[in-house]
């Protein structure tokens, strides 16, 4: 029986390691919502109906073709016969009409459809782009929310032993009951300080369920494959292969060519528009018809008076292209300086993750040792307990630079147009 309930409990054990929930590493995260996130639908969707408006605009270069009958009946006046007779009418024709030349409207036009189908194709990558960098810094928020939920509970296990310690010294006379009262503060205190960690873990694992477009990460938890200090790139040619590569810079050319394709047609409306056009059918009284028709010809269409919207059409397509043109001098100086910002912020990061850690050793030994003293009953508890501050702080203070620096290192690689 004993043997069959030990065979029970392992095969029990085996089934839930089995199906334990598999860690979460960075690049599933950001495959996950470069897959599933609604942005990219959006995204997607917007670059198909920009395909879509280029489609339209190149019909103009194809013949038009409809079908139109009519049947008419009444009393009209006959101007040969000098009077009023009943009339009936019936119509069936084919009707096809072909623009020869309209000297820039359409050509403007698909070149508007076609800087904005670019637009939104790079409208896609930024898209992507900021995608992953908010799933990068929610990422890494959550490891190092995870790390500092370590070291608080770390602490109140510090602080709990020291607690009952002084109960123990107080109970031998050896201590006065202000130690007691101190060490019960501090460790109700770590005990609040974990509550919030934890609270502050939960959220942050949140948006980053919310970032990968998925309603909860469940029972997965983010884990890092490696924290190496990674180096920096060069700074200047960080600012070079930003200015080379970012996709907003792309999108503002394509947008400006759109706006070009604009002006285009906007100047196109003083010139005339020459079509051929060409039907054939029948008509006759009775229905169905039966005489043949047809006919061809050309039609010329001189605009002369618009109420001078072609003037203010050309200002609006010129003021729109002098706008895009200032927003693309724009983008690159906060390109400059996102980059900067980001290069500066991952240089300090990276010096505090260096220094922070001497603090840490440091403050873990000057802990240890402060702890042993009061264990021996030389020491004092606020000795101790500032010696577990300060570890504390330490740690955090580590934490910190940590995601600082990783941080840094996203926002840089979003700054210099990485995909």
């Amino acid at each position: 029986m004993r043997a069959t309930l030990v065979f029970l409990a392992l095969f029990v054990l085996i089934a839930v390691r089995s199906y334990a929930a598999e860690p979460l590493t960075l690049d599933e995260a950001v495959a996950t919502a470069l897959k599933n996130h609604p942005q990219i639908v959006e995204a997607k969707e917007n670059l198909l109906g920009a395909e879509a408006k280029t489609g339209q605009s190149l019909a103009n270069y194809y013949p038009q073709i409809s079908f139109a009958a009519d049947w008419s009946k009444g009393r009209s006046f006959l101007t040969a016969q000098e009077s009023i007779k009943q009339t009936e009418v019936t119509t069936a024709g084919l009707y096809l009409r072909q623009t020869i030349y309209d000297f820039g409207r359409t050509s403007g036009a698909v070149e508007t459809a076609r800087g904005n189908r670019e637009a939104a194709d790079t409208a896609l990558t930024v898209t992507r782009q900021d995608l992953t960098l908010r799933v990068r810094v929610a990422f890494y928020l959550v490891l190092a929310i995870e790390k500092q939920v370590v070291a608080v509970r770390e602490n109140v296990k510090a602080r709990e032993e020291v607690f009952r310690q002084a109960q123990e010294f107080f109970n031998q006379g050896i201590r006065a009951k202000v130690d007691i009262a101190k060490a019960e503060a501090n460790f109700f205190a770590a005990k609040t300080n974990l509550i919030r960690a934890e609270s502050n873990r939960e959220i942050a694992r949140i948006e980053l369920a919310n970032a990968m477009g998925i309603a909860s990460l469940g029972e997965r938890n983010p884990v890092a494959t490696s924290f190496v200090l990674l180096p920096l790139p060069e700074r200047n040619s960080s600012q070079q292969n930003a200015l080379c590569n970012r996709a907003e810079l792309q999108q503002f050319a394509a947008l400006k060519s759109a706006a070009t394709g604009s002006l285009k047609s906007a100047k196109s409306t003083y010139l005339p528009v020459l079509s051929g056009v060409a039907s054939v059918g029948y008509a006759d009284r009775d229905f169905p018809p039966s005489g043949d028709v047809w006919g061809v010809g050309l039609v010329l269409t001189m605009p002369l008076f618009s109420g001078f919207s072609s003037v203010e059409q050309v200002c609006e397509a010129t003021a729109a292209l002098n706008s895009i043109e200032a927003r693309q001098d724009n983008l690159k100086l906060q390109i400059i300086k996102e980059v900067e910002s980001a290069w500066f912020g991952g240089n300090d990061a990276s010096a505090r993750m260096v220094s922070t850690q001497k603090e840490v050793d440091a403050a873990n030994e000057s802990k240890s040792l402060a702890e042993g003293r009061y264990q021996e009953g030389i020491g004092s508890i606020i000795e101790v307990t500032d010696a577990q501050s300060q570890t504390l702080d330490a740690q955090t203070a580590n934490i910190q630079a940590m995601f600082d620096y990783y941080t840094a290192l996203a926002r840089l690689d979003r700054a210099m147009g990485k995909q």
